[in-house]
């Protein structure tokens, strides 16, 4: 099985290393994973703009591709704007629409104040759901104040795993 991390983020530290903790704690519980954070400062995703697949370049075609090989997933982004990124959303402009379908995608987000949670709820959520993908009930918010090394986001990383991985199990592909 594979897990692809997709860390949305342009800019910055937070996000990818919110998003390697995450992943840190899926390996702890489930080792035999493979498990790779695509992360988006390292691919030039180039925008949506009508023209043939083929013709886009080997970075936006690599990360579609990573998209549709993996079996679970957990897309982060930081909140711009009251929005996800928009490297993030132009990736998803690239993917078809039933990309995500009977896959289980377990979602993370970072903003500057709580109410950005309303973002992953309103704005993420929605897009993935319409990609066909399943998202658990637990999602990950982080305040950009906080520390990921204390305990009380450490239980909230840890119950996120476990549940996102107990979907995987019990509805993930293969499993319908």
């Amino acid at each position: 099985m594979k897990l692809l991390g997709i860390s949305g983020s342009l800019i910055g530290e937070k996000l990818p290393g919110m998003m390697r903790e995450v992943l840190n704690h899926v390996q702890k519980n489930d080792p035999g994973i493979s498990i790779e954070l695509m992360d988006l400062r390292d691919y030039a995703v180039e925008f949506v703009d009508g023209r043939p697949f083929s013709q886009y370049n080997r970075d936006t075609r690599t990360a579609v591709g990573k998209i549709k090989e993996a079996d679970l997933f957990i897309i982060g982004s930081p909140v711009y704007q009251a929005s996800i990124s928009g490297a993030l959303k132009n990736l998803f402009d690239h993917l078809p629409p039933n990309v995500f379908e009977g896959k289980i995608v377990g979602l993370v987000m970072t903003g500057g104040t709580e109410k950005h949670y309303l973002v992953l709820e309103h704005h993420l959520r929605p897009i993935v759901t319409f990609l066909k993908g399943t998202v658990p009930p637990k999602t990950l918010f982080f305040h950009q104040d906080d520390d990921i090394y204390e305990d009380r986001i450490q239980r909230r990383i840890e119950e996120f795993v476990k549940e996102l991985l107990h979907f995987q199990a019990k509805w993930g592909p293969g499993k319908n």
